[in-house]
C-alpha cells in the first residue's frame, strides 16, 4: 500500500512502531498526578516530554470546546454553562493525570474561557497547562487593537498572568489573503513575537485549518518565526481522505491529506497537538459493519479508543484533544491513554479500510464546533447535521426503492422531528451565508440546508 506521498505501510508501520519503543512517550509518574479511580490506573497516564521545556504534557488533553450546558437560571431564552459539571470533570481529569486544557475565546458561545478559568483556577497552577487562541475572525476583531483587546480578555477570564499554550486560530481559511489581514499587516503577529520574548506567553503557534499554500509559508517562515507548536486535525480518515473529503468546499481551498501535514512538522521537529482524533465524534458512531470489524480485532476496546490510539500513536504528538462532554467520556478515554497502547502492526490496515469505505457514505463534514451558531434565522445547524450523519452511518438515510425503504423513511422523518424542533429545521434557512465565515470545515452550510431539506420534503410526499 503506498500512500498519496510515498509512504508505504512498512513505513507507516516503522514510523508508530518508534512511538511504540518510546520516542518521548512514558508514563506520568508524580508529574501529571493522578489518584486511581473510576477505572483509570494512579500514575499511568501517558505523556510526553516538551522539547521547549522539559515538563511532561499529557498525551490526552482536554478539549473545552464542548463543555456541558444547562438552561439559564435567570429565565432568559438559552442555555449556559454548568459550572459545577466543568467542574467536576476537571477535578476528574487533574486527578488522573490530564494536564492539558485547550479552549478559545469563542467555545460555546465565547463562555469556554471563564468556565475553565473558573475551575483551572481551584488547583495550584503547575499542575495544569492552558492553550488558548486569537480568534480574530470579525471584522472589528481582526484590527490590532481589536485582536490586542481579546488576548487580554483571554488572560482575565482565565485568571492567568501567562499562557503556556497560544494558538493562531484558523490558518488556511479563507487562504493567504485572510492570513494578512487577521495576523501580519496588522501587527498582531509582531506583537504575539514580543509577548513570547516576555513571558507571557510560553509557547506560540498555530492551529491550521485547510489551505496548504498558507500551511507551508508558515512553515517557510519558521526559522525567523520559531513555532513551537503546529495544531492539525489528524486520524485515520484524514491521514489519506482529508482532500477528497473537501472537494467543492467553498472557504478552504489546496487541502491536504494528515499525512503531508504530519511529515512535514516532524521534518522541521516542530511538536503537533492533534484536533478531531474522532472526526467530530463521527469515529465513535461508526456504521455497523466497521463496528464489527473493530470489535473483532479487539472486543473490550471502545470504537473510540481505535481513533485516539491511531492518533497518539506518532512521535512528535504532544496531545491529542477530546472535547468529553460527560464523565463516561472522559473515564473510557482516561482508560485508553492509562497508558496509550500503541496501534499494532497489523491495525492501519484494518483502520484504512473503515476509512475508505466511510469516504463512500455522503456524510457532512460537521464536527459540532458550534461556530456556526447562533444562527440569525433560528436554524439549528449542528443537530440537523448531526441527525443527518446518524442516519446515514445506521444506514437510515433512503436512498434506492428497496424492501427497507419504508422503514429508512419513517427512521428519518421521525428522529427529525425529535432532534431538531420544527422552527429550527433546515426549511428556515435563507441563505443569508453569514455562517459560512466561521465554519473552520468550510462547510457550504446553506447548500447543505437546502439540500437536506429538499431531500426531507421528498420523503414527505412519498409514500410506502
Amino acid at each position: 500500500m503506498k500512500s498519496n506521498n510515498g509512504m508505504s505501510r512498512r513505513d507507516f508501520i516503522k514510523t508508530v512502531a518508534t512511538a511504540s519503543a518510546g520516542a518521548g512517550m512514558a508514563a506520568c509518574a508524580g508529574g501529571c498526578g493522578g489518584s486511581g479511580a473510576a477505572g483509570a490506573p494512579a500514575g499511568e497516564m501517558t505523556c510526553r516530554t516538551d522539547p521547549a521545556t522539559g515538563e511532561k504534557i499529557s498525551l490526552l488533553g482536554y478539549g473545552c470546546m464542548r463543555w456541558p450546558t444547562r438552561p439559564r437560571d435567570d429565565g432568559r431564552e438559552g442555555e449556559e454553562i454548568d459550572q459545577e459539571a466543568v467542574n467536576r470533570l476537571v477535578d476528574h481529569a487533574i486527578a488522573h493525570g490530564v494536564n492539558y486544557f485547550d479552549t478559545a475565546p469563542n467555545y460555546v458561545q465565547n463562555l469556554s474561557e471563564e468556565a475553565t478559568g473558573i475551575a483551572l483556577a481551584r488547583h495550584p497552577r503547575h499542575k495544569w497547562h492552558i492553550a488558548t487562541k486569537i480568534s480574530n475572525f470579525t471584522p472589528d476583531t481582526e484590527t490590532f487593537e481589536g485582536a490586542t483587546a481579546m488576548y487580554r480578555e483571554s488572560f482575565r477570564r482565565l485568571r492567568v498572568d501567562y499562557v503556556d499554550f497560544l494558538l493562531l486560530h484558523g490558518i488556511g481559511m479563507g487562504g493567504m489573503e485572510v492570513l494578512d489581514r487577521r495576523f501580519l499587516r496588522n501587527g498582531v503577529l509582531d506583537f504575539l513575537l514580543k509577548e513570547r520574548e516576555a513571558g507571557r506567553i510560553r509557547h506560540l503557534g498555530f492551529s491550521f485549518h485547510g489551505d496548504v499554500e498558507v500551511f507551508d509559508y508558515m512553515l517557510a517562515r519558521h526559522g525567523e518565526w520559531k513555532w513551537d507548536f503546529v495544531q492539525i486535525q489528524l486520524n485515520y480518515v484524514d491521514w489519506h481522505h482529508a482532500a477528497k473529503a473537501n472537494v467543492g468546499n467553498p472557504w478552504v481551498r489546496n487541502v491536504v491529506n494528515a499525512e503531508y501535514l504530519y511529515h512535514r512538522l516532524a521534518e522541521l521537529r516542530i511538536p503537533c497537538t492533534v484536533m478531531e482524533p474522532l472526526l467530530g465524534g463521527r469515529l465513535s458512531k461508526l456504521p455497523d459493519y466497521a463496528v464489527a470489524q473493530l470489535k473483532q480485532r479487539e472486543p473490550q476496546q471502545s470504537v473510540a479508543s481505535w481513533a485516539f490510539r491511531f492518533a497518539g500513536s506518532f512521535p512528535g504528538v504532544l496531545t491529542v484533544l477530546s472535547g468529553m462532554t460527560y464523565m463516561e467520556h472522559l473515564q473510557d478515554n482516561l482508560r485508553t491513554f492509562s497508558p496509550l497502547r500503541p496501534v499494532a502492526e497489523e491495525d492501519p490496515r484494518l483502520l484504512f479500510d473503515v476509512a475508505d469505505r466511510l469516504m463512500q457514505v455522503p456524510t457532512v463534514p460537521c464536527n459540532g464546533c458550534m461556530y456556526c451558531m447562533p444562527c440569525p434565522f433560528g436554524v439549528n445547524i449542528p443537530a440537523i447535521f448531526a441527525h443527518y450523519n446518524k442516519c446515514v452511518n445506521e444506514g437510515n438515510v433512503a436512498g434506492l426503492r428497496d424492501a427497507h425503504y419504508s422503514e429508512a423513511r419513517r427512521a428519518f422523518l421521525v428522529g427529525y422531528d425529535r432532534s431538531v424542533p420544527r422552527l429550527r429545521q433546515a426549511d428556515h434557512c435563507i441563505g443569508c451565508r453569514r455562517c459560512m465565515a466561521h465554519c473552520p470545515q468550510g462547510i457550504n452550510i446553506p447548500e447543505e440546508m437546502h439540500r437536506i431539506d429538499a431531500y426531507v420534503e421528498r420523503l414527505k410526499q412519498e409514500k410506502g
